[in-house]
């Protein structure tokens, strides 16, 4: 039985690699003119962008991110308690989603530079008026004010777990306070800095609606538009190629700082003591991490509830076509959730059931696990020819007019299942890693079955792993925009790629009501993430 377990997992592996071996076919079988043409008008100046994008996001999250958690690890200011979560509240919000409400607070004639001008006596934007937002600066602020928890999550939960009495020989020494943090809490925590850089830069890379609404031409953008403007596959599959080797160096920065983690002994150490601050500087404090909030979700959020307010009290109800987002929104993100779940138990319980560290056993989750390294748009390229092919066979073999597979929505459904399978695999190898081998021993010696003992034993204690895994994949389903763009079926519309469009048309009205029902069913795992991250850090320190 163990065998079969381990080879559905590898199938499952195999098939999340199998759209990057499409991709490269694709791209190495176009005519070399294709590369030429990219070579000399189009990569440069998607790749130079690309770069300063992405250079610039890193600075924004390393510095936001790092500050915020020491922060509110080290002081204790005016706000902290209700901060310390609240620093993770911009995770709900997709960077689409606050670029889509920036456009309009942020306007020339919107409510912020109208109520700036009217401070400082100004009468129309040709007077005066804020640098353009549709910028690189406007992209990277954007991005940057959005994907900082990442850094913060990962700082936060190295800086509570480093021993206070290294802090206070710095000091000892003559250190200033933070000199003591330049030189000693810092270098400890470039681990887990480096892994939260990259996971916020894969994200950066991903992005296709925030840099399009911000008019950055970065690579993403460009495949999107190479495909869907200029019907040039080939071309698209190579630009995608091209973001490959991005992705190699960010997944590379994440592994090297994950084999630089050290773990000290059992020996339980004294942790930071928060240092109270008084005065001007408690208040300097409760600013400086508070705006982040404001930024990167109290100021989206409450625009896109005030407009969706607007609308609803006018009478001007919800229109159909925005209920049928709704509806396929959720079907999608359960059908994703269903499938994306029970792939990840497979491959999990296969790792599980041999009992081993031996490579061979761990390749299939971790090859499973790079699909979310693999932006959406190169997704959708990689999987577009397989589908075709299978849609060419099933016509023919049954007998079926159009594309079977893209008219249903199946190859839509195979790449977000593909994109989020990580969520699954490691939420239930977690569960599996604290539930005792000897409880899966006694079920074998009293007869019971591989399976039996999966269903009968592990299933139930798991169901906290399973729940967990199943709503982080639901809420990511609903908001994902760049596959559900290209892969979508004739006259299919989500909540995302329905606020794409009113974004492009430059109508706000309905876009808000969409963007505040991704963002409500966002923050339910983002409070549950809230809530376990601080229990594990206090079961840590107690």
């Amino acid at each position: 039985m163990g065998a079969v377990w381990q080879g559905a997992s590898w199938l499952i592996a195999l098939g999340v690699l199998a759209p990057i071996a499409s991709l490269a076919w694709l791209a190495l079988g176009a005519d070399f003119a294709h590369w030429q043409h990219l070579l000399r008008y189009v990569l440069p100046d998607a790749a130079l962008n690309t770069g300063l994008l992405l250079a610039g996001v890193g600075l924004v999250v390393l510095v936001v991110g790092t500050g915020c958690a020491w922060l509110v690890t080290a002081c204790d200011f005016p706000g902290r308690r209700f901060l310390l979560w609240a620093l993770l509240l911009p995770l709900a919000m997709p960077a689409y989603i606050v670029a889509f409400a920036y456009l309009d607070l942020l306007h020339p004639i919107g409510p912020v530079q109208g109520a700036l001008r009217w401070l400082l006596g100004y009468d129309s934007p040709r007077q005066w008026r804020l640098p353009d937002l549709r910028s690189m600066g406007g992209a990277i602020f954007v991005l940057g004010f959005t994907l900082y928890p990442y850094v913060y999550m990962t700082a936060r939960a190295m800086f509570m777990t480093q021993p206070a009495h290294l802090m206070e020989a710095a000091r000892t020494l003559g250190e200033t306070r933070f000199g003591a943090f330049w030189r000693v809490a810092l270098p400890m925590a470039r681990p887990a800095l480096a892994v939260g850089l990259s996971l916020a830069l894969l994200e950066a890379l991903n992005d296709i609606g925030a840099s399009e609404f911000l008019g950055v031409h970065t690579l993403t953008v460009s495949v999107y538009t190479t495909w869907i403007t200029r019907s040039d596959l080939a071309g698209a599959a190579q630009i995608a190629c091209s973001m490959l080797v991005m992705v190699v160096a960010l997944v590379w920065l994440e592994r090297r700082g994950r084999s630089r983690q050290r773990f000290g002994s059992a020996q339980r150490m004294r942790a930071i003591a928060p240092r109270r601050l008084r005065g001007g500087w408690a208040w300097l404090a409760t600013l400086a991490t508070g705006l982040p909030v404001l930024i990167g979700f109290a100021a989206p959020a409450a625009y896109l509830g005030w407009e969706s307010f607007k609308r609803l009290s006018q009478g001007a109800g919800i229109s159909a076509g925005l209920w049928a987002s709704l509806y396929n929104t959720l079907g999608l993100a359960l059908g994703v959730t269903v499938l994306a779940v029970a792939a990840g138990l497979v491959v999990a319980w296969a790792t599980r059931s041999g009992i081993s560290t031996r490579a061979p056993r761990r390749w299939p989750a971790q090859l499973a696990a790079l699909g979310y390294a693999v932006p959406g748009t190169v997704l959708a390229i990689g999987l577009l020819t397989p589908a075709l092919a299978l849609d060419a066979g099933f016509a023919q073999l049954f007998g079926m007019d159009g594309l079977p597979l893209m008219g249903l929505g199946t190859v839509l459904v195979a790449a977000c299942v593909i994109r989020f399978l990580v969520m699954p695999v490691g939420g239930i190898e977690a569960g599996l890693s604290r539930i005792p081998p000897t409880l899966e021993q006694a079920s074998r010696l009293l007869g019971e079955t591989s399976l039996g003992t999966l269903r009968r034993v592990h299933l139930p204690l798991l169901r906290p792993a399973i729940a967990t895994s199943a709503m982080l994949v639901f809420v990511d389903a609903m908001k994902e925009l760049p596959a559900t763009l290209l892969l979508r079926p004739a006259d299919f519309d989500t909540l995302a790629t329905w606020l794409y469009a009113e974004a492009a048309r430059g109508t706000y009205e309905e876009g808000a009501i969409a963007a505040l029902g991704i963002v409500l069913a966002g923050l339910v795992p983002v409070i549950l993430l809230a809530r376990s991250q601080l229990s594990s850090l206090r079961r840590e320190l107690d």
